[in-house]
């Protein structure tokens, strides 16, 4: 009976702790409000209800009549919009949707959706719909047949091709709609929001390749708002040389696209085809003065200088001062007597895009930034601190793909500095991302207490599959030492003294934990009598570690804590369950530069060891100061630790030493990843 007392007790909890329905107090209000002809309060009040529960169509409903009430039909249109979305089978509230989509402007919605509900809707839907969609889909046939005479009496008339393009996507007959956009906007190629809407509706067509092509062709174009437009269709990553070039083929004259895929090609190092496309932005336009300068250098490098000469000259009389600085510097030639000159509008629009985007990041308006980024970046394709700039923007927006690209662009800045940070931020970034990941690390150590040297290391490829929550990998380890003895009456193993080769497979990190299990043979470079060389090894468990606070080389000072956990299966130790958990803590010290760039970070450790089968070995807790330096001309992953520890075992059953001990640990931790 006592159960069944604490079953109604657990039951009567709950439902005391349960509040009432969310959305029931504001619904309550919204309803009075519209009682009291109070609209926008009524507004308010529904929206709070919409917020506590988006999924009640009938609150969204009930908000789209009142805006309706007034006179807000778009933002009726939107809310009737999610309600379609989530009841479709609600032909009523399609209806008002379709209905509103007319009145707005949007017929292509409306025929759509009118053309849905006479198919699949209800009988008096379907009457309804059937009626509606007869009448625009009559209007849109008869308009596009008068575009068509108007065309064929005047094909040269962009505004024709224009409007019968715009009739023709509306009524969905896409073929027409792309054939009559290309044909506007090879009229008028400066028109490139022709360009953005031609390659939406290729898009539509499932024409990937020209669709990308048009939209990127525009995305480098001139006209601000139609290269908006063209980024927000685009994919989110940098586009592939082969999608420059049909872009390009598309449409030739394009010159900030050319100059774009040139200096892509430079730093893919496919110089040859780079000079190509500078000679013809050149040839184009001879007032591109950093075009000219970049196609100088190539022909220099290539000991043309008779070919460079009058390239060169043209870039020095021109009037981009810091340009011919540039080239008067990187050529060895001595400096001129600087001249004040008012700067062009092509010499102002990157600095006041560097100007907005700094401005925008500065305030946190990422995306503003990553605008105002691309035109600089467009108008200046040598600036790599906008290089560096658009990296870092990316990776705040958390695009590490479109980050590394542009930090390995800036890789290449004859700006040590800039370089040197682009260079930490890729090598920090490329690891992650790349499908095959290769790792490395090793610690070998001095041990007072056992008066040997360890080193245990570990090599391993990964292969990242994708979006798959797991990766298959390959490892060798090995875990050896210096003092280990075969043979002889008591023969003496200090570590496993082996390579351990084997396959596994390994969980994404999630906060800090991943899962991972392991196959594979321990080849033993010493003989044991009772196993001999070869053995099988299987292991897997569970590994955590978290970071906080200033870490060893930073550009600051602090407090810092680590902790990390390991549980690990290891077949060989009789099938035993390992558990072994580190902390340190301290404060990482200001980089010395009087000392080389002497990097140190004092702390505390604190070590605890248990496992399932309760081996004396297995079972300890240690505590005491440490001390890791590095200095910055050192390899990055590489550092020295010192640590001095006092010891217990918490079991001493079996144990030949005494239970409390001192230990002095020095070696060098080694890592890196590619």
């Amino acid at each position: 009976m006592w159960q069944r007392g604490l079953w109604l007790v657990l039951a009567a909890g709950l439902a005391c702790g349960q509040s009432a329905d969310p959305p029931h107090p504001w619904l309550d209000k919204a309803y009075a409000a519209l009682r009291a002809a109070d609209y926008e309060q009524a507004i308010a009040c529904f929206r709070r209800a919409i917020e506590a529960d988006p999924g009640k169509v009938a609150i969204r409903k009930d908000l789209a009549y009142a805006l309706l009430k007034i006179g807000e039909n778009e933002a009726a249109r939107e809310e009737f919009a999610e309600v379609v979305r989530l009841a479709p089978e609600d032909h009523h509230a399609a209806l008002e949707y379709a209905f509103l989509c007319y009145e707005t402007g949007q017929r292509a919605r409306a025929r759509r959706t009118f053309d849905r509900i006479r198919r699949v809707g209800d009988p008096a839907s379907r009457a309804t719909a059937e009626q509606a969609f007869q009448n625009i889909d009559r209007a849109l046939a008869e308009a596009i047949s008068r575009w068509q005479e108007a065309v064929e009496k005047n094909p040269g008339d962009f505004g024709s091709h224009l409007e019968l393009a715009r009739l023709a996507e509306e009524r969905d007959e896409l073929a027409l709609a792309a054939e009559h956009y290309e044909k506007a906007w090879r009229l008028r190629p400066e028109r490139r929001g022709v360009l953005v809407d031609l390659g939406r509706v290729w898009l539509e067509q499932r024409d990937r390749e020209r669709g990308l092509a048009a939209l990127l062709a525009a995305s480098r174009g001139a006209e601000p708002y139609a290269a908006d437009r063209a980024r927000e269709l685009l994919p989110a990553r940098y586009p592939y040389v082969y999608e420059f070039e049909r872009a390009l083929e598309l449409d030739p004259a394009n010159l900030p696209l050319r100059r774009e895929l040139a200096y892509l090609l430079l730093e893919m190092k496919r110089t040859q085809d780079a000079e190509r496309h500078f000679r013809k932005i050149v040839e184009t336009d001879p007032g591109d003065l950093l075009s000219t300068a970049q196609l100088a250098f190539l022909l220099l490098a290539r000991g043309e200088r008779a070919a460079a000469a009058p390239l060169i000259e043209r870039v020095l009389a021109g009037g981009d001062h810091e340009l011919a600085a540039r080239v008067r510097r990187t050529l060895g030639m001595p400096e001129t007597a600087p001249r004040a000159a008012p700067r062009s509008p092509q010499s102002t629009a990157p600095v006041e895009a560097k100007t907005m985007a700094e401005r925008s990041y500065s305030a946190g308006y990422l995306k503003d930034a990553l605008k105002y980024l691309q035109l600089a970046h467009d108008a200046d394709p040598a600036d790599f601190a906008v290089m560096l700039k658009l990296g870092w923007t990316y990776n705040l927006l958390g695009q590490d793909r479109q980050a590394v690209r542009w930090f390995e662009l800036a890789r290449y800045s004859p700006d040590p500095a800039i370089a040197a940070e682009a260079t930490r931020a890729w090598r920090n970034l490329s690891p992650g991302l790349s499908r095959v990941r290769t790792s490395f690390w090793a610690l070998p150590f001095y041990s007072s207490r056992w008066r040997d040297v360890f080193t245990y290391s570990q090599l391993k490829t990964e292969l990242r599959s994708g979006e798959l929550p797991f990766r298959p990998y390959l490892s060798m380890r090995f875990i050896g030492d210096t003092r280990s003895r075969p043979g002889g009456a008591v023969p003496q193993y200090f570590s496993e003294t082996a390579f351990i080769l084997g396959a596994g497979i390994m969980t994404r990190s999630y906060r800090g934990a991943l899962l991972w299990a392991e196959a594979g043979v321990a080849l033993s470079y010493m003989r044991q009598p009772q196993s001999g060389r070869a053995r099988s090894d299987y292991r897997g468990g569970l590994a955590f570690s978290r970071v906080f606070g200033r870490q060893l080389g930073s550009e600051g000072s602090g407090g810092f804590f680590e902790t990390g956990a390991d549980a690990v299966f290891i077949s060989r130790f009789d099938n035993d369950l390992l558990l072994y958990w580190r902390n340190r803590m301290g404060y990482t010290a200001p980089v010395s530069m009087k000392l080389g760039g002497l990097a140190t970070q004092w702390c505390w450790n604190v070590i605890a060891a248990t496992d399932a089968r309760r081996q004396y070995w297995a079972n300890f807790v240690e505590s005491g100061p440490g001390l890791r330096l590095r200095w910055q001309s050192w390899p990055p992953g590489l550092y020295l630790s010192v640590d001095g520890l006092r010891g217990v075992h918490t079991l001493n059953r079996y144990n030949p030493r005494r239970p409390n001990y001192w230990d002095l640990r020095a070696g060098f931790w080694y890592a890196f990843a590619r």
